[in-house]
């Protein structure tokens, strides 16, 4: 005779406990970047909206960045490093691939019991890591999971192409998810669009450069104009549906914080949604560049450090980028 397996049971919802950030020392200017690239300032700025962007050092490792921000966020929101069940890291420039910057992380923190994974879903990383952690707490599975994006955009970026090399920039975001009476994080809306999913992609495979050392260190590429068109159009109804599955609308919400892809992106997206104007829109891209899996914690990070927001208010995130891949949800600021 079999037995009945039994089901752990979670607390009622989930929500942001706490922030954190890391941005490293190194700010480099448009003007820098022109210094090896066939392009100006002015130029840069008006295509993205990007002024400066932070490049990291040999000691600002993924890791060192990461579970500096992750260490922040855990003060942030009063939690011990003992009551971490999960580390979740999102990234999709781990060029070592193993062991996991989570964990590494975890090492560092002194989280020795702690499950720790990464996930890749490129610039869309952050928002499928908080989803996967609310689940986890409400299932039961960990009362708090450390989600942490973090990237180093300049290890796998050329800096002479023209469609990658001004955009992207490095650093690392955390929150903490733990267990709340009432739901604070929304459903998430996720998905795919592999059709496109050559629309950024690395130019050649680390087995071919290993087979072929002559060739080029693989690099990032984009096609932008398509990537532009399929973000500022197809994202808004994701956004949408995050709010009608959270069950408010866009007057509820008192900050906007998508992926800092561009900020013409970003203004189309708010023209599209119809934004109040009350609502605070994150725009950590003019000086942090495309952080890729670091965008969205990184912004809101800055618009709760800065005070442009209250704690406790509500907030729609959308991340989307290589595969091409999406996710929103709507969450209660910490």
């Amino acid at each position: 005779m079999s037995g009945i397996i039994r089901k752990r049971t979670g607390p009622a919802g989930s929500r942001i406990l706490g922030v954190g950030a890391y941005r490293p020392m190194a700010v480099v200017s448009n003007a820098d970047i022109c210094q090896r690239l066939d392009s100006t300032p002015e130029w840069i700025e008006s295509r993205s909206g990007i002024r400066s962007r932070r490049f990291a050092n040999a000691e600002e490792s993924l890791g060192a960045m990461a579970a500096t921000a992750a260490g922040k966020a855990l003060a942030s929101a009063g939690v011990e490093v003992a009551d971490v069940g999960c580390i979740l890291v999102a990234t999709m420039s781990h060029v070592t691939q193993s062991p996991s910057v989570a964990t590494d992380v975890a090492a560092r923190l002194g989280a020795e019991k702690a499950a720790a994974f990464d996930i890749s879903a490129a610039c869309a990383g952050f928002c499928h890591a908080l989803a996967i952690a609310s689940d986890m707490v409400l299932a039961g599975s960990a009362r708090h999971v450390l989600v942490i994006g973090a990237e180093r955009m300049s290890d796998i970026i050329d800096p002479h192409d023209r469609s990658t090399a001004f955009l992207f920039g490095d650093g690392a975001g955390a929150i903490v998810v733990g267990p709340s009476e009432t739901t604070g994080i929304g459903p998430v809306v996720w998905g795919s669009d592999p059709s496109a999913r050559d629309a950024i992609a690395h130019d050649r495979s680390y087995l071919d450069w290993r087979d072929n050392p002559e060739l080029p260190w693989p690099t990032m590429r984009m096609a932008g104009q398509r990537v532009f068109r399929w973000a500022s159009w197809q994202m808004a109804p994701v956004a949408r549906a995050a709010l009608d599955e959270a069950g408010i609308t866009a007057n509820d919400l008192v900050a906007f914080v998508p992926h800092q892809a561009n900020i013409r992106i970003i203004n189309v997206l708010c023209r599209v949604l119809a934004l109040p104007g009350t609502v605070t829109v994150a725009r950590d891209i003019e000086v942090h560049g495309n952080t890729s899996g670091a965008s969205i914690p990184l912004a809101m990070d800055d618009i709760l450090a800065s005070g442009q927001v209250p704690s406790g208010g509500l907030a729609l995130l959308i991340g989307f980028g290589a595969g091409l891949v999406y996710a929103a949800q709507v969450v209660q600021l910490p």
